[in-house]
């Protein structure tokens, strides 16, 4: 039997807790009735007996606290709402515990962007991690040594799990049960939550907004001219004779800066674009595709699937 530790850390979101609860309770209800043994030792860990939420509003009592709790098999991070500076801070004592439990043979998920504080404890220096798509401009930021795949909606890494964005963290979950049980129990888990098991990519979700997080100013002002001249014809040589930079110079700050190539940056900013026509209204694919700074459909195309995951009109499908 798994020993599956769930923390409650301040600022937790807590339908997480109670989700990742109560799905490990009811797979071990499931195993049971099959006739297998119950796969989950679940309990709910915190730095003290009770942890207030929500400002208060809620109140949560943990089955152990971390210094009573000696070993563990997996060790669930929720997801933390507000500013991460100052969660990662109130957090900071779980830090310490989390690298001893790893360094015993625990495996570590994070949910969401609890990736934050598995992040802080320096486990994931060199290796994947996923998040919400929202705060990936402040994960690269905060953590360069980890290697973000915003896109993606899991990671595994050495024992260390992480998620994408909101819901993704059911399929983690569903991950780690067909990990910990077997196929039969996790298809049955997936059904049981309505989990899309074979969701890679939260692409199709994603708001392109570009990083601009940074201190470089010339290219900061080259971000701005080219969200406002996407539809016109953008070349590497130009832009970089705009802020008086050689195009070799103005490549490697654009990418140190931005985390993207001077292409990448112009065509997920043109796809955003085609994103909002095609919620937004019925202009024909052509039309949308001409707006958004392409004249050629295959490579429109192309593109599109490239960065939003699936065609433009199977896009306009799902979200008009």
């Amino acid at each position: 039997m798994k020993s599956v530790t769930i923390l409650i850390t301040h600022q937790a979101v807590i339908a997480a807790i109670g989700n990742t609860r109560h799905l490990f309770n009811t797979v071990n209800d499931f195993l049971k009735q099959s006739g297998k043994a119950s796969g989950f030792n679940v309990n709910l860990a915190a730095l003290q007996k009770e942890t207030k939420l929500n400002n208060g509003t809620f109140t949560i009592q943990a089955d152990v606290t971390i210094e009573e709790l000696k070993k563990t098999d997996l060790i669930v991070i929720p997801p933390m709402s507000g500013d991460m500076e100052n969660s990662i801070f109130l957090n900071r004592e779980y830090i310490p515990w989390i690298n001893q439990q790893f360094k015993q043979g625990a495996e570590v998920a994070s949910l969401c962007i609890g990736s934050f504080l598995l992040a802080e404890t320096g486990l994931l220096n060199g290796g994947q991690c996923s998040t919400h798509w929202q705060s990936s401009n402040e994960f690269r930021k905060r953590f360069p040594k980890v290697q973000l795949v915003d896109e993606k909606v899991i990671t595994d890494y050495n024992g260390l799990y992480t998620s994408g964005g909101s819901n993704s963290y059911l399929n983690l979950l569903v991950y780690l049960i067909e990990k910990y049980t077997d196929r039969e129990t996790a298809i049955w888990a997936s059904k049981y939550f309505e989990v899309e098991r074979n969701r890679e990519s939260q692409s199709l979700f994603m708001i392109f907004e570009g990083s601009k997080m940074h201190d470089d100013e010339a290219i900061l002002s080259i971000q701005t001219h080219i969200e406002a001249c996407f539809t016109e014809k953008l070349i590497t040589d130009n832009l970089a004779a705009l802020v008086h930079l050689s195009r070799r110079t103005f490549q490697r700050r654009f990418k140190q800066a931005t985390h993207l190539t001077v292409k990448d940056y112009i065509q997920k900013i043109r796809i955003e674009a085609a994103k909002k026509l095609l919620e937004e209204n019925r202009l024909t694919i052509n039309e949308i595709m001409y707006q958004s700074g392409y004249n050629d459909a295959k490579a429109f195309r192309y593109v599109f699937n490239k960065v939003a995951g699936v065609s433009p009109l199977a896009y306009r499908r799902k979200f008009k």
